[in-house]
């Protein structure tokens, strides 16, 4: 952070929200808003946990600033940025769940207790979004969900790439497990069983709205899961994994499919508009603009191909200025999957007020000259309908300034037809869903815990992919985290708050050695979604939750373990280190010991 010559206090964050660090900062220092510019240039990643916390360390850098009247910079050691920033939070399901004798979900109360931390911070919200996706992709006709957040010692928690929604979602799918097991089911017959109905008849409308009143307009996870049974072979499998474990005592397979359905828009309202400032040079050059933050996830490459593509000229024609609140102001925070939603549709629109513009001199430039809606953009090229002649972008774009046409628009965006009302918990919060599905299989050695994941074959809906190279990367990078989430990342409090945990060698997270040893990625085809820009859809966040499959995987290899079902299903710990996977093993054991004694008759 430091002042500039006019006492501008310009701080530079690895921020995922530079409206609020600059409303934070501003108000540390007692100045106005419009006396605070703050850059995010890029992040070394971001998942949520920048969306807020980056706040107190550029406050801290900009009151030094002032101080000292020196630049000042910030930054945290590894060990200090675990111990003092939030992690996601914990939470706890206490559950009261009704079936029929074929699995049929009948009812459900749920009640969600989050670890809120010492500070409330985005624990409402968070619980908000986990209450939201309680249901996953499951239709449960009486369905009761409620949450507490609870303050406890420890840090602050805050978001973590899907704010809340994993959490819901483990919670479901382990009710699911459950059942199936108490009715000796295979747990993916009860999950396809209670899926939302994909008939699109006014009749089963009831089947396909959520607990909340919204409809889903076109259920995908039928169509994904039909698809990925197919391809990933998964009844050949299943029945290699039961092959393989009668074969071997200690060693034993599990195999799991798991789908995800996530909501996409920001559950608070005000928050689902973004701006953006697009300028045009008279060499036909572009700058773009925008209020979206870079933490690795691509943005600025779909913001770079929607601003060419709207204007039909070469990608390499456009340049992303670094995000700064001097030139896109009020932004929302880049979270809850809807940074390219959002700012896209920003940039689509200033794009496309500069287009009509341009169009109208284009058309003038012709003999004889042509109605402007017959003129076209493309590949540098300007051309009309029926005519042979044609111009380049920046002939035009000189002549347009010659004739004193504006060549900057600022662009602006809202998610339009979303509401949500808290007294009633009914309404309309999201835009649409993503749809994906997983198949995880796994091989466990029952003696110490640990595990290999052989396999994992996924099918995302990803909409028609702006960029099909960068999504595919999101959802492999985003199932591995969900993985190291479910099974490895386990976070240690001593009795007086402090994280014990916090060094890599006692905070285990993925690497090379925990990918899949075969990784399948698919994107599902024909999958436009008209309500997006250019037909996409959001890929942050909903891959994540696939990670979920490598958790039941590892359940179904436990349960293989003893031949008699424990009608409390595999109590299997979150996240199932190795010490977890023993745990449960044992207590399977317990329970099969218990179960033949009681069996053995009376002399």
């Amino acid at each position: 952070a430091y002042l500039d010559e006019n006492e501008q206090m310009v701080v530079n964050s690895s921020t995922q929200h530079p409206s609020e660090t600059q409303t934070i900062v501003s108000e540390v220092l007692g100045v106005p808003f419009s006396a605070v510019t703050v850059q995010s240039l890029r992040m070394g990643g971001g998942f949520g946990g920048k969306e807020t916390q980056a706040n107190h360390f550029a406050a801290v850098a900009a009151l030094g600033a002032v101080l000292t009247g020196r630049p000042v910079r910030c930054r945290l050691s590894r060990h200090l940025d675990m111990r003092l920033t939030g992690k996601r939070h914990p939470f706890q399901a206490h559950y009261t769940v009704g079936f029929s004798s074929a699995g049929l979900l009948e009812g459900l109360k749920l009640e969600l207790y989050s670890d809120g931390g010492w500070s409330l911070e985005l624990s409402e919200a968070i619980l908000g979004r986990a209450l939201f996706h309680s249901d996953n992709c499951y239709y449960i006709p009486n369905m009761d969900v409620s949450g507490r957040v609870c303050k406890t010692h420890v840090t602050s928690h805050t978001a973590f790439r899907g704010f809340g929604g994993p959490q819901g979602m483990v919670a479901i799918e382990e009710i699911l497990d459950r059942v199936a097991r108490a009715l000796n089911l295979k747990p993916e017959r009860v999950r396809e069983l209670n899926f939302y109905s994909d008939d699109g008849s006014v009749e089963t409308l009831e089947q396909r709205t959520t607990h909340y009143g919204q409809p889903i307009e076109e259920v995908r996870v039928q169509r994904i899961w039909n698809e990925l049974l197919e391809t990933g072979e998964f009844e050949r499998r299943r029945l290699e994994v039961e092959f393989f474990n009668l074969e071997h005592p200690y060693l034993r397979r599990g195999i799991a499919l798991t789908p995800v359905k996530f909501g996409i828009s920001f559950t608070a309202t005000q928050f689902n508009q973004a701006g953006a400032l697009v300028l045009i040079f008279q060499d036909g050059s572009v700058q773009v603009n925008h209020g979206g933050t870079e933490m690795g996830q691509g943005l600025h490459t779909k913001m770079l191909q929607i601003a060419a593509q709207a204007l039909g000229i070469p990608l390499e024609s456009v340049r992303i200025m670094p995000t700064r609140t001097d030139k896109v102001p009020n932004t929302s925070a880049t979270a809850a999957s809807s940074g390219a939603d959002l700012n896209g549709a920003a940039v689509k629109d200033a794009c496309d007020t500069l287009l009509e513009r341009l169009q109208v001199v284009a058309a003038g430039m012709f003999e004889p000259s042509v109605h402007a809606r017959d003129v076209r953009f493309s590949s540098g090229l300007v051309t009309a309908l029926g005519r042979e002649q044609a111009f380049g972008f920046a002939q035009v774009v000189k002549a347009a300034y010659m004739q004193r046409v504006q060549l900057s628009s600022a662009g602006f965006y809202r998610t339009p037809d979303i509401f949500f009302n808290k007294n009633t918990g009914k309404g309309v919060p999201f835009r649409y869903f993503s749809w994906g599905a997983a198949i995880s299989e796994v091989e466990v050695d029952t003696l110490t815990g640990m595990w290999t994941l052989k396999r994992a074959d996924i099918l995302h809906d990803c909409g028609n992919s702006l960029n099909p190279f960068i999504d595919r990367g999101q959802v492999e990078g985003r199932f591995i985290q969900g993985m190291g989430w479910l099974t490895m990342e386990e976070l240690v409090w001593d009795d007086i708050g402090r994280l014990r945990t916090y060094a890599p060698s006692t905070y285990k997270i993925p690497t090379l050695a925990d990918v899949p040893v075969q990784f399948n990625v698919s994107l599902l085809p024909r999958a436009d979604e008209n309500k997006v820009v250019y037909g996409s859809k959001a890929v942050g966040e909903p891959p994540l939750m696939l990670g979920i499959s490598v958790r039941e995987a590892i359940r179904d290899a436990v349960a293989s373990t003893y031949s008699r079902a424990n009608p409390d299903g595999v109590l299997l710990a979150s996240p199932a280190t190795p010490e977890a996977i023993l745990n449960a093993l044992e207590r399977l054991k317990s329970f099969e010991l218990s179960a033949e004694q009681q069996a053995v008759p009376a002399d």
